[in-house]
Parts: structure tokens; C-alpha cells; sequence
């Protein structure tokens, strides 16, 4: 993670750049994600535009077309550019050939500004050559021909989105809320992204690094699952958790237990509790004047040294420096559901598939 907060005249400038054959979910998630992300006062954070090679109607896979009143020229003017999927035109170009007009429009993107691609968009990004030396995701039907059709990007099927550097990519449809989520915890803090996952009912976080298959996200009538043991150790993440603990509240045997907590999740109770962890004093360094120490025990971490390691790890900065980046405006807006720490016991309410 690298805190920061573009800006665009006030306001951080998304530019959707859409082609024929869109996905319209591709298109309503960066505008409601990004469209709700507001200041205390309500006062938007983002100015979120859709544009398009050449204005005008545009083909989506349903049985309507969207009317696009922006050309490439938002491009240049954008702080970040999302690339959403299309049905027609995302595979002649897996092969590196850009049309002439989109690669002009393209190359109009200032450098430093962040790139995102939602779905197949990423082969976009790749022919482009924007993915090259870096690691990057996409649907998980497509994962294995953008490896083939592009060795130079390092594919990684197995994430829900790939933040390297300024490129990012999600994979499949619904991974855009996560992508598009992480951004705005990104640019404006946790108790935004918060926000607008509560008033959008959706969880508000999955780490980009879950699985884009989980073994057992629905459980099969009458098998017994671990979302007590997770609901019971959110609530208790002030204290040590082990393992056993765990699996005693499902009783289980510690080893059936981590073979189903993987199988919900995709990842080992350890790296989930680390995970909800971070959460909680991510939500404490924005909402509070709480020491680091005493924010430190809160979360679970027992020092602050520990907290320093990771919450360095997870995020590439210290805790002191997240709340200078983060505390005036994360401040007042914070959860406003009891028991809602700002992601773990969201998490908990909204998904507890991890």
C-alpha cells in the first residue's frame, strides 16, 4: 500500500473508459463505489466520468446501449483510469493488437496516474504494455491465456486483484467492488471505504490476496461451519486466540477445523485473525486518540513493536504515519453500527466467508 489521496481540482478524477460490447455491472460499480465515497459534510471525494475512443452510443452485452458524452480526451485529465471488461472486443486484443484509436487514447494517460482494469479489461492494460514486469489477475477462465498470450506479466489466478505500483487488476465482475474499495481505503482511509460498503451492502473489505475460489463459500445443508468460530474471535481479538480455542467453538478437532476454515475462507485461521487484526487498529488509528501502545493491545498485537511489524507488512507504512495521513479525515466517520469495528466485525455482519 502507498498512502495517498490524488486529487483533481478538489476532488480525485476517475475516467471509465468503455467499448463496445461492456459489462453494465462494470460500469455501475466505480460509479457507485466511487460516487458515494463522500467528506463528513457529504461533499463528494470523486468526480467519476465515463468516456469512451469516440462519444456517442455504445454496444453493452444486454439488450440496451449506454450513451457516452466524453471522448479520450478525459483520459489525460483523469487521476485514475478503470478499464472494464468487453464481451467483443477483450480477446483480439489478448494478442497485443490495439486498435490504432484505442492505443492513441491510451497513450494520452499521464504518467504516475493509476490504472485499473476490471475482468478481461486487463488484457487491455497488457497489450497495451502496461502489465509487463508486473503481476497482474484477471477472470479465472481467462488467466491462463493472458499467461500464454503475454509472457512478460507475471498472472496470478489465484487473487481477487493485484496492486502493483500504479496498475492494478481485479478479477472477475464482482472483484471490481473489492478493487475499487481497496482505491478509496487507499486514497481516503478505512472509515470512508467503510461507509460506503455499509450504504452499498457489501462487505467492506476482502484482501486482494483471497482465493478467487473458495471450496465451500455456500455450505451444504446440515455440514457443520466455522462462522461461530470467527464471530467468537472477533469479538475477543483484544486477547490471544489460538487455535484450539477456535475449534472448540465448533467442536472440532483442531485439524478439522483448519481444513474447513480454509476450505470457507481460502486462508489459514492464522492469516485470517492477522488480517481482521490489522483492521481493527486501522479503525482505532483513524477514529480515536488512542496511543499506538494502547491501540497495539486493542487490536491484539500485545506491543507496539508488534503492530509496527504488520501493520508495516500489510500495508508498507507505520501506524504513526497511517493516522497523520488518515485521522483528521477518518474522524466522525467512522462505523455506526454497534460492534462494527470498521472492518473486522463488518466483515463479520456482512460475509463471513473471509
Amino acid at each position: 500500500m502507498t498512502v495517498r489521496a490524488f486529487r483533481h481540482q478538489g476532488r480525485h478524477r476517475v475516467a471509465v473508459l468503455v467499448r463496445h460490447g461492456l459489462l453494465p455491472i462494470e460500469l455501475g460499480i466505480p460509479h457507485r463505489i466511487f460516487g458515494r465515497s463522500w467528506e463528513e459534510d457529504g461533499e463528494p471525494l470523486y468526480e467519476v466520468v465515463t468516456c469512451a475512443v469516440t462519444p456517442g452510443p455504445v454496444r453493452t452485452d444486454a439488450d440496451f446501449t449506454v450513451h457516452v458524452a466524453h471522448g479520450p480526451e478525459a483520459l489525460a485529465e483523469a487521476d485514475t483510469v478503470i478499464v472494464p471488461a468487453s464481451h467483443e472486443l477483450d480477446e483480439p486484443y489478448a494478442g497485443g493488437r490495439l486498435g490504432p484509436a484505442l492505443a492513441e487514447a491510451l497513450a494520452t494517460i499521464r504518467p504516475g496516474t493509476r490504472v485499473a482494469s476490471i475482468c478481461t479489461g486487463a488484457f487491455v492494460l497488457a497489450a497495451a504494455g502496461m502489465l509487463n514486469g508486473r503481476r497482474a489477475t484477471t477472470h479465472w477462465s481467462s488467466c491462463e491465456r493472458l499467461q500464454r498470450l503475454h509472457p512478460r506479466v507475471e498472472v496470478d489466478p489465484d487473487v481477487l486483484y493485484v496492486a502493483d505500483g500504479n496498475v492494478l487488476t481485479s478479477a472477475g465482475v464482482a472483484s471490481g467492488i473489492d478493487l475499487c474499495l481497496h482505491m478509496v481505503r487507499e486514497d481516503f482511509g478505512a472509515a470512508v471505504a467503510n461507509s460506503v460498503a455499509r450504504r452499498t451492502v457489501v462487505p467492506p473489505h476482502r484482501d486482494g490476496g483471497q482465493a478467487q475460489f473458495i471450496e465451500r463459500p455456500v455450505p451444504q445443508p446440515g455440514v457443520h461451519t466455522t462462522g461461530t468460530a470467527r464471530a467468537w474471535a472477533l469479538r475477543h481479538l483484544d486477547r490471544p486466540v489460538g487455535l484450539r480455542e477456535l475449534a472448540e467453538q465448533e467442536s472440532m478437532s483442531v485439524r478439522t477445523f483448519t481444513r474447513r476454515f480454509r476450505e470457507e475462507t481460502g486462508v489459514s485461521p492464522q492469516v485470517w485473525l492477522t488480517r481482521q487484526r490489522v483492521e481493527r487498529a486501522r479503525h482505532l488509528l483513524e477514529s480515536g486518540p488512542l496511543p499506538v501502545e494502547k491501540v497495539a493491545r486493542e487490536a491484539g498485537f500485545g506491543s507496539a513493536s508488534s503492530l509496527r511489524l504488520h501493520f508495516q507488512a500489510a500495508l508498507g507504512v507505520s501506524p504513526s504515519a497511517y493516522r497523520r495521513t488518515f485521522r483528521v479525515r477518518g474522524a466522525g466517520t467512522g462505523p455506526d453500527v454497534p460492534g462494527d469495528s470498521g472492518s473486522a466485525e463488518g466483515a463479520a455482519a456482512l460475509d463471513l466467508t473471509g
